[in-house]
């Protein structure tokens, strides 16, 4: 191997941010010399022929507790689901059906054998709603819960969609409503402060935020719209999932299509729980909506005669694609356009909402 010299200075992670870091490591690794090879690191996973038209689609994703999830209200049933949604989730965002997984697990002394075990009820839980076979992993000591899991999809090569295929005129749409798993996070971390403060004889009332509460602990990924799509007849032209906001995701869109987008402010699909959550806590629920993350909903382009092929009741028009040089923006309900930041949640360093 060839020498290698490195530089001596120390620059954080955090002040390059998640995609700075993804874009240095990207010019080390460069792009994929293999012609099996369709899609590497610029979307939300790895696609690569397998033979007979075919391709696999690959992803992996780590949860690290006190970063992505506090045990202190996240029970371990719950876990086990949202480790294996969030990377389906991935799968979904190509258009594409999972087939396996392997899990690996960082374990510390205060983790029993019995919390592992319910830990994977909600592994195989949500593996038997996606008709996921999961295939083994890895165990090893760590000094805080982490766990990482790697699923394998499939889909005709035909049938995968890019981020990049937006193209100006073309509607953003997304599916279900937003904001949601941010307004569960928010409930539990109140009640948890309430619970601190109180003690022990302190009972939280959660009545009335079941499904924002279910939102954040153990969300479900968006196959069913693949699936819709694919009886309908409908390939959107791009998509991506909503994992750390939606203002967020449409940057991402935006920047591999090559093309910009005008958000309808007044089009935001909100639950009236979210509502609720954002009323109680003296909030914008559109920030919510905009910043909040974890929701694992679908945000996609399709032109808009394409629109009429899907059920009106399954998506929400919430934007639509412009030309790049009038970059990423959101119009207000009055009628105000503003330049909308790629705000959400940062990996490295403080989290955009709060």
């Amino acid at each position: 191997m060839p020498d290698t010299e490195y530089s001596p200075s120390f620059t954080p992670v955090s002040e390059v941010g998640e995609f700075g870091l993804i874009d240095r490591l990207r010019a080390i690794v460069g792009e994929p010399a293999d012609e099996a090879v369709l899609a590497g690191i610029n979307d939300d996973a790895a696609v690569y022929r397998v033979g007979d038209g075919r391709v696999h689609v690959l992803t992996t994703d780590a949860l690290i507790e006190d970063v992505h999830f506090s045990r202190a209200f996240t029970p371990m049933v719950h876990l086990g689901i949202k480790a294996v949604s969030v990377n389906v989730s991935d799968v979904a965002a190509m258009n594409a059906l999972p087939r396996f997984a392997v899990i690996a697990l960082g374990l510390p002394n205060s983790v029993s054998v019995e919390m592992i075990e319910a830990f994977y009820h909600g592994v195989q839980k949500a593996a038997a709603v996606y008709g996921l076979t999961i295939l083994g992993g890895d165990t090893t000591a760590a000094r805080r819960l982490t766990i990482s899991v790697t699923v394998v999809g499939e889909a005709a090569e035909e049938e995968i969609v890019y981020r990049r295929g937006a193209r100006p005129g073309d509607r953003l749409c997304v599916t279900g409503d937003l904001g949601a798993a941010y307004a569960g996070l928010q409930t539990l971390l109140d009640r948890h402060r309430a619970l601190q403060q109180e003690g022990e004889g302190f009972q939280p009332d959660l009545e009335g935020f079941s499904y924002v509460i279910q939102r954040q602990l153990a969300p479900t990924a968006r196959l069913d719209a693949v699936r819709a799509w694919q009886e309908a007849g409908v390939r959107p032209r791009a998509l991506i999932d909503i994992s750390d906001g939606l203002a967020s995701e449409v940057h991402h869109l935006c920047r591999q299509s090559g093309c910009g987008a005008l958000l309808y402010g007044a089009a935001l699909p909100i639950d009236l729980e979210t509502r609720t959550v954002a009323d109680q806590l003296g909030r914008d629920v559109d920030t919510f909506a905009l910043f909040g993350g974890e929701d694992y909903e679908l945000l996609f382009a399709l032109p808009e005669k394409a629109l009429d092929k899907l059920d009106p009741d399954t998506y929400a028009v919430v934007g639509e694609v412009t030309t790049a040089d009038e970059g990423v923006r959101i119009r207000q309900p009055e009628g105000e356009i503003f330049p909308l930041e790629a705000l959400g949640f940062q990996h490295f360093g403080e989290d955009g909402v709060e």
